[in-house]
């Protein structure tokens, strides 16, 4: 009896998710739990399973449809069940799944079934961002393929026996798939073998080196179709604001249209704490906390000093707003990935001591820039810290991630001249600035408690010495 699987509220609320690729085909045989698709929704990019087993029948939708919640996603049955209706097109022409074994298992010498995705480091039903399996790469969203893709190639003997190519990040696959590259025959320069984007370039090199110059009336043949009729430019790329991307445009915009926030910025003199984490690192640089990991663990003591910056609005209309403060401080991290910018929140960071968190920290980071935090780590901040100063940047007005109520932003340190005892030093300074809601906290709380960070940065052993 054919059975047919809707796509599942993944979290949050959420009502949509775009089918970024299918990991199965029509005509494959599936196992209760077994990954069946990639979506992305607005939070995360996900690994759905299968409820049921039994012989894919229909594919629901193509790579790159947005699909609703509780729409059909896959039927699956014995074979000759009709009653899902007939497929739009035979199995041997799902290019999605075909371009999946094509990247993921070149060179694979399965041990099982090859109809059936092995899964060994997986957790069943479980529902996280990029899925439960390290093994397994992922892909954004991208056009769908003719079927002239669909045939299986021979795996090359570059590739190592027994083990797919280790790419983790949708650039780093776009940018080879672009350029002819096979990740099969790339030696990955990165943690146990992954594929890094430096990787890919230095084999593009390669290739680049290896061809024939083309003549330049060759290269400017093509014509260009897309023109933009306000500027009369040609339009290289056209780029769809959905996933992540939406998300963080809709965040802003809401951040921009509710709150009425302000701004107070704060130059600080971070001599002393440049020289403590150099002091700490000589003595045992495995666990010398980072500079940013101390100025996590001071404003995790200011916000504790001032618990309303560490609060949210909520309720509105005839119901009125309430500002509620929290019986602890999710600390959010502001972090550049591939996806976009997201901001996953260390749970309880008050607890933590500068080297506590300074292993959370780069955890949840490399977890964020690989595309494995959960929803629930995306969304759980109470206060975010933005350390902006890692690209060069002096300061910035940053926009609040909504409906949290301040963000600290730290900027680069820099040597500049600097009154000590009455004479002018070169000492290492950075800037601090904090954007706060001015609904919930006047100028006279969030400048005590940004004057409270940044005295602590100035005297951080004296500032540690009373935490």
């Amino acid at each position: 009896m054919a059975q047919t699987f809707d796509l599942p509220d993944l979290g949050e609320g959420l009502t949509e998710a775009e089918l970024v690729r299918w990991l199965v085909a029509e005509g494959d045989v599936v196992v209760v739990d077994q990954p069946i698709a990639e979506v992305e929704t607005a939070k995360a990019l996900v690994e759905v399973p299968c409820p049921y087993a039994g012989t894919v029948l229909t594919l629901h939708g193509a790579e790159g449809d947005t699909m609703e919640v509780d729409a059909p996603l896959i039927t699956v049955g014995d074979p000759g069940d009709d009653g899902a209706g007939p497929s739009t097109e035979p199995a041997t022409e799902q290019p999605g799944a075909l371009s999946y074994r094509e990247e993921e298992q070149a060179g694979v010498k399965p041990e099982q079934d090859s109809n059936v995705e092995a899964d060994d480091e997986g957790s069943g039903s479980v529902l996280i961002g990029y899925g439960t399996t390290g093994a397994k790469a992922t892909g954004r969203t991208r056009a769908r393929k003719s079927s002239a893709s669909a045939s299986v190639p021979a795996a090359p003997s570059a590739a190592p026996a027994g083990r797919a190519p280790r790419v983790i990040s949708p650039l780093v696959r776009g940018l080879a798939r672009r350029h002819g590259i096979d990740l099969a025959t790339l030696q990955g320069s990165g943690p146990d073998g992954l594929i890094l984007r430096a990787d890919v370039e230095a084999a593009v090199a390669g290739t680049a080196a290896s061809e024939p110059v083309q003549s330049a009336p060759a290269a400017t043949a093509a014509p260009v179709d897309d023109v933009d009729a306000r500027s009369g430019l040609g339009i290289a790329e056209r780029i769809p604001v959905k996933g992540v991307r939406k998300m963080v445009a809709e965040q802003m915009v809401r951040s921009r249209r509710t709150i009425p926030e302000a701004t107070a910025w704060l130059d600080v003199d971070v001599t002393k704490l440049v020289e403590l984490r150099a002091d700490l690192k000589a003595q045992d640089a495995a666990t010398a906390p980072s500079l940013l990991a101390l100025i996590a663990r001071f404003t995790t003591a200011a916000l504790q000093r001032y618990p309303v910056m560490n609060s949210r609005v909520v309720g509105e209309g005839d119901t009125g707003e309430e500002i509620l403060h929290f019986d602890g401080i999710n600390l959010g991290l502001a972090a550049q990935t591939d996806r976009g910018l997201v901001v996953p929140a260390i749970e309880h960071a008050e607890k933590l001591t500068a080297r506590e968190l300074n292993t959370a920290i780069a955890e949840l980071v490399a977890k964020a820039r690989d595309g494995k935090c959960t929803p629930a780590e995306l969304t759980r901040g109470t206060f975010t810290l933005n350390n902006y100063g890692v690209f060069g940047t002096d300061g910035a007005a940053a926009i609040i991630n909504a409906p949290e109520v301040a963000i600290l932003g730290v900027g680069r340190i820099i040597d500049r001249p600097w009154v000590v005892d009455g004479q002018i030093l070169v000492r290492k300074v950075t800037e601090l600035t904090l954007s706060f809601d001015h609904r919930v906290t006047d100028g006279g709380t969030a400048s005590a408690f940004l004057t409270m960070v940044a005295r602590a940065m100035e005297n951080p052993a004296s500032a540690l010495a009373d935490l």
